[in-house]
């Protein structure tokens, strides 16, 4: 059985980078990586003549029709005229009986800017969402928004709420990394088909299994893209799947017996409620216990922690949450409820001790709804449906109350004739999370900004901070002028939580990648009463519905300075 370790890179600089080509000196430590030209933009040619006068290899374009300014709106701001295509590549007859294709959109700016972004979707994919390069936390903004030529794909296969994709074998490849290797050399084929010139930089980005592609094209296209944005990656997405069902085995004996709630795929089914063994009212409570000891490790009391590695030093879940003496009332936990809730933090373990996935870091976010729908409800339909029919070799069923873990665990390395790569390989980046090919990345002045919710409850925000921990020893970050990573304290899975969950990373990243100009505050807002891109229900009733905050590139904490307002950005400083 394969042993899957969070092991740090101790690779010599004379290995071979990932083509097999011996990396070069600008990529070894202590050089500077160049910056990049800046691009330059075009007008596009025509809209409606693309059908025709496009002749891509594997690629059948079904429309070419122009979006008028402010047909679509993204929070409070139109999003400019464009030419909106639609295609398919790589159509065919699946082993299984069903149509396959990579269905897509573009987007084409008739003002282009000369960038192109590689829009990654979340979830299972398997549809095509409008290629608007959202951004993380809301639409404040968004790649098409800043005249990028935007592409949006279903990865290979139609039903983002099915996993029977997972059986056919192609199908897996094309959603696991092949869906990207197809589409951006075509993608920029279109482009220089419609400008009559190429993009002169090129972007991939993400949330969640997004993310998950980003990191993934870093590792596989690393010539194709020059700056990653990658958020809350979902890299080592079949290991944190088992460990939420892994979780769902801790839960289960705390939750009451009998109890039920709806399942939201099945609306004539239900589930076991292990919502009922942690409570939101107690989820409430251990929120509170971890404001009242860190909360003012950043200089100030506010409602925010963002000290959040000081934070797991300080609390202490068995002694700062009281524990019931009588029965429970939601001000308190049992010390049944305190050792389970202690161990799914740890991060999950076979029986013998060896580690599946990452620890979860304590934070606010906790009280999130959206933590609770991850941990109780997803661990039992979507994870295991992704289990038994993405990862596992051969597909096998799951029942994710009793399924056995480490039997499972060794499923994701295995190969057999039908299934020729394994689930490990075919979802996460090749050398494990540390891909061979960074400091040629490095080296030709590409960038990675990263950005993650500590209170992620399904991809740990530890899970991304040791990678690019890792990356610092293996020597290949010096000064952070390679990656950087960028926590939103008290957010959730890509946005929600009491957080300022509402930011733009993307322009950040160009002015790394084309000026030099390395992101360190970033500004971040809430969405209160009255936010065009959306309210965040979740925040306190005693913040402002403008709060802002500078997001800060790991290690450095936003902090007070000591003075002015506890609502804006300004008084604070990343240190």
């Amino acid at each position: 059985m394969k042993k899957i370790q969070l092991k740090p890179i101790v690779q010599s600089l004379s290995l071979l980078g990932a083509g097999g080509v011996l990396i070069a000196c600008s990529s070894l430590p202590g050089s500077q990586p160049p910056t990049l030209k800046a691009a330059t933009g075009a007008s596009l040619h025509s809209c409606t003549a693309l059908v025709q006068s496009l002749k891509l290899s594997d690629t059948r374009i079904e429309s070419a029709v122009s979006v008028a300014a402010g047909a679509i709106m993204q929070g409070d701001r139109a999003v400019p005229a464009h030419c909106l295509v639609k295609g398919r590549m790589h159509e065919r007859k699946g082993s299984d009986g069903r149509d396959y294709a990579i269905g897509f959109e573009m987007r084409l700016p008739l003002a282009w800017n000369g960038r192109f972004y590689y829009q990654g979707n979340g979830g299972l994919d398997g549809s095509v969402q409008p290629a608007l390069g959202a951004l993380g936390g809301g639409p404040l903004t968004g790649a098409l928004m800043q005249g990028f030529a935007v592409i949006s794909s279903d990865a290979g296969h139609s039903g983002p709420q099915t996993t029977v994709f997972g059986l056919e074998p192609q199908a897996c490849l094309d959603y696991g990394y092949q869906a990207v290797q197809k589409l951006t050399p075509m993608a920029k084929q279109l482009i220089a088909g419609a400008y009559g010139k190429g993009p002169d930089r090129s972007y991939i980005g993400g949330c969640s299994n997004g993310g998950r592609h980003a990191m993934v094209a870093a590792s596989r296209l690393g010539d194709q893209y020059d700056g990653y944005l990658v958020g809350a990656p979902g890299y080592r997405l079949p290991y944190a799947a088992l460990a939420q069902i892994w979780g769902a085995q801790q839960w289960a004996p705390l939750a009451t017996p009998g109890a039920t709630v709806k399942n939201p795929l099945n609306p004539n089914g239900t589930l076991m409620d292990l919502a009922s063994g942690f409570t939101p009212q107690e989820r409430q409570t251990v929120a509170k216990a971890i404001a009242d000891k860190c909360d003012a490790l950043d200089g100030v009391k506010d409602g925010m922690v963002q000290a959040t590695q000081a934070c797991q030093a300080a609390f202490n879940l068995r002694t700062d949450v009281a524990t019931c003496t009588g029965e429970r009332n939601g001000a308190c936990l049992s010390t049944a409820q305190k050792e389970v809730v202690a161990r799914v933090f740890d991060g999950a373990h076979t029986p013998t001790g060896q580690r599946i996935y990452a620890s979860f870091p304590y934070d606010t976010g906790v009280s999130g709804a959206n933590w609770g729908t991850w941990k109780f409800v997803d661990s039992l339909i979507r994870d295991p449906l992704a289990l038994s029919t993405i990862f596992s070799v051969p597909p096998a069923p799951v029942d994710p109350l009793k399924d056995n873990i480490a039997a499972r665990l060794a499923m994701f390395s295995a190969t057999n004739p039908t299934y020729l790569e394994s689930g490990w390989s075919l979802m996460t980046p090749p050398g494990e999370s540390q891909p061979d090919n960074l400091a040629t990345l490095r080296g030709r002045g590409a960038k990675v900004v990263l950005y993650h919710g500590v209170s992620d409850a399904i991809f740990s925000a530890d899970d991304t901070r040791q990678w690019v921990e890792r990356v610092g020893k293996a020597g290949l970050n010096p000064g952070a002028d390679f990656a950087r990573y960028f926590p939103v304290p008290g957010m959730n899975h890509c946005s929600m939580g009491p957080a300022a969950d509402q930011f733009d990373l993307l322009g950040p990243l160009v002015k790394w990648v084309e000026l030099g100009e390395a992101p360190q505050a970033v500004p971040a807002s809430v969405r209160g009463a009255g936010n065009a891109g959306g309210v965040n229900t979740e925040l306190p009733a005693d913040w402002s519905a403008k709060r802002t905050r500078p997001l800060c590139a790991y290690p450095t904490v936003a902090t007070y300075k000591g003075s002015g307002s506890l609502e804006e950005a300004s008084s604070f400083s990343c240190q």
